[in-house]
C-alpha cells in the first residue's frame, strides 16, 4: 500500500473516487454486454452471408468450368477482354456503441442489366451467360461480407478493452480503494479513540489539581 496521509479530507477524496470508480464500473459492464449482443448479431449474419457467398461463388465457377469446356480459351478470353459495365465503390461509417464500423454500398456505372455481359450473346454459350449471371448476383454479398467481417473485427477489439477495463475497475482500483477507505477509517477512529483518552487523562488532572484528589 502507498503511504496515505488518514485525514478526513483524504477519507471524503477516497471515497469520491470509489462513487465514481463504482458507477463507471456498471456502466462499462453495460458496454461490454450491449457489445456482446451487437456482436453476437453480427455473427449470425456473417455466418448468413459465407453460406449464401460460397454457393453463389460454387455455382458461377461451375458454370464457368462448363463454359470454358464447351468454348476455346482464345473465344473465352475474347469474350471477357473489354468488360461494358464498371463499378463506384462508397465508404461511409455508423455508429455502434463508439465503434464507427464501414458501410459500403456501390453503384454500377450503367443500370442496365445486360451490360454485365461483356459480349454479343451470338457468339458465345449459355454457360458463360450463367456464370456471369451468377457472379453479378453475387458480388452485392460478397461486399456486405466484407462489411460484415470488418464490424465483427473492430467490435472484437472493443469489447477486449472495454473488458480489460472492467476487469482493471473491478479487480484492481475498487478492491484498492476500498481497502484505502478502511485504513483510513480505522486509523481515524484509533485516532478518535486516542484523543478521547487524552482529553480524560487532561479532566482528571485537572480535577486532581482542583480539588487536590484522585478522580
Amino acid at each position: 500500500m502507498a503511504t496515505i496521509t488518514p485525514t478526513r479530507m483524504v477519507l471524503n477524496q477516497m471515497k469520491g473516487r470509489l462513487k465514481t470508480a463504482s458507477r463507471g464500473h456498471k456502466l462499462l459492464k453495460d458496454k461490454r454486454d450491449e457489445l456482446m449482443r451487437q456482436f453476437m448479431d453480427v455473427v449470425r449474419r456473417n455466418k448468413e452471408l459465407r453460406t449464401k457467398v460460397e454457393q453463389g461463388l460454387t455455382e458461377a465457377f461451375g458454370a464457368l468450368s462448363v463454359a470454358s469446356a464447351v468454348m476455346s480459351p482464345e473465344m473465352l478470353e475474347q469474350a471477357l477482354l473489354y468488360p461494358r459495365q464498371s463499378v463506384a465503390l462508397n465508404v461511409s461509417f455508423k455508429n455502434i456503441m463508439s465503434v464507427n464500423v464501414p458501410v459500403y454500398d456501390f453503384r454500377t456505372k450503367t443500370a442496365e442489366e445486360g451490360d454485365i455481359f461483356p459480349y454479343g450473346l451470338a457468339q458465345t454459350s449459355g454457360e458463360l451467360d450463367d456464370a456471369m449471371t451468377a457472379l453479378s448476383g453475387v458480388f452485392e454479398d460478397m461486399l456486405e461480407l466484407a462489411q460484415v467481417e470488418k464490424t465483427m473485427q473492430l467490435l472484437a477489439q472493443e469489447i477486449e478493452k472495454t473488458r480489460r477495463r472492467v476487469n482493471a475497475l473491478e479487480y484492481v482500483m475498487i478492491p484498492d480503494l476500498q481497502k484505502n477507505i478502511k485504513y483510513i477509517s480505522m486509523k481515524l477512529e484509533e485516532n478518535e479513540n486516542s484523543t478521547k483518552v487524552r482529553l480524560m487523562k487532561v479532566k482528571e488532572m485537572v480535577l486532581q489539581d482542583a480539588h487536590h484528589y484522585k478522580y
